[in-house]
């Protein structure tokens, strides 16, 4: 089955073909350039951006696919959580080329999306996967949750944040630092040159359950430089950086570990924008074996924003009866994950 996938939840407009899992395009225009000089989205611009560039985004993805809209099976869209009018430029979009061309049309949960996008995979890759029921931790600027996967369409909320997202605390930081934005990036290569032990930074409810809390580390930074102002030197930034970033995988870490031997299961995904960070992907690597675990890290394609997922989460949605008609789909700003399973159509 081939189908077309459209995400536009924040600030990536991304459209993509994928047929059987295998990715045959993958578009995504980013609007960083838009965003870095107000330090964050501002959603406004957002969705502005979004009409724009929504139809070239599509048009490239088809015809980086070699296919054309007619041989498309169906389509498949980001429907929420997101910002909302960034959601709706991609759920309207989809909605009139699901009319015009006669395509089935279904709507699926964007985190549902980063979670199983560890089955996509090229043309011409094959690649180990992991097995039915794992632990997932899907941890972005947005979102920080932990799921039990037991299949497609099958999972079970353990843990989410409290507060800030991991990615919102890795651009606050950054903020505060002078950095730009996005932070993650820039922390993520700076904090490779750095020593992580040079400052004891606090690890939250390490061992109060599986939430999540992040505020705690950004107050310590923000404290830190009121107290001793900014880093005098490049290896002391780098050092700065690095002892954050170590607090922010520690526990994002130790969480995953208690998870899985809790649930039992021995396969732990990294899925989202900050499982691209090299520290937590090389860190857990390592770390996994002593405790029976196997991880299986998002390939970085596939870790931002990006419609492959959408159109490989499609590909399940579209093979089940559909309740209603499509034009009935709406986007939702917050969206529990599943319920996108029985609303579409």
């Amino acid at each position: 089955m081939l189908v077309l996938g459209i995400e536009s939840s924040c600030d990536e407009t991304a459209a993509a073909v994928v047929e059987d899992h295998r990715v045959r395009s993958n578009v995504i225009y980013s609007q960083v350039a838009v965003h870095e000089r107000y330090g964050g989205v501002v959603p406004e611009l957002a969705s502005r951006n979004h009409v724009t560039k929504i139809l070239p985004v599509v048009t490239s993805a088809l015809e980086q696919a070699a296919v054309t809209i007619g041989e498309i099976d169906g389509i498949a869209v980001t429907q929420g959580p997101g910002l909302i009018g960034s959601l709706i430029v991609g759920l309207e979009t989809a909605k009139a080329l699901a009319y015009a061309f006669g395509k089935p049309l279904v709507g699926v949960h964007h985190v549902e999306g980063h979670i199983m996008a560890i089955f996509l995979q090229r043309p011409e890759e094959e690649r180990e996967m992991p097995d039915f029921p794992y632990l997932a931790l899907a941890v972005s600027g947005g979102h920080t949750s932990l799921y039990r996967v037991d299949d497609w369409g099958r999972y079970r909320a353990l843990g989410t944040t409290r507060d800030d997202a991991a990615g919102e605390a890795y651009d606050k930081v950054a903020k505060m630092l002078g950095l730009g934005y996005p932070g993650g990036v820039v922390i993520d290569r700076l904090a490779q040159g750095g020593d992580p032990r040079a400052i004891a930074f606090p690890r939250p409810m390490l061992n109060k359950g599986l939430d999540f809390s992040f505020s705690g580390i950004k107050t310590a930074v923000r404290y830190r430089l009121e107290q001793g102002g900014a880093p005098s030197s490049e290896q002391a930034l780098a050092d700065f950086v690095a002892s954050f970033q170590e607090a922010v995988v520690d526990v994002l870490i130790h969480k995953c570990i208690t998870a899985a031997q809790g649930e039992g299961v021995r396969d732990v995904v990294l899925a989202g924008g900050v499982a691209a960070n090299s520290r937590l992907r090389a860190k857990f690597a390592d770390s996994a074996p002593e405790h029976g675990l196997r991880v299986f890290a998002t390939p970085l394609a596939y870790c931002t924003d990006n419609a492959a997922m959408i159109a490989g989460l499609g590909l399940h949605y579209l093979a089940q009866p559909r309740p209603m008609g499509f034009l009935a789909l709406n986007a939702y700003a917050n969206l529990p994950i599943g319920a996108c399973s029985t609303s579409h159509g």
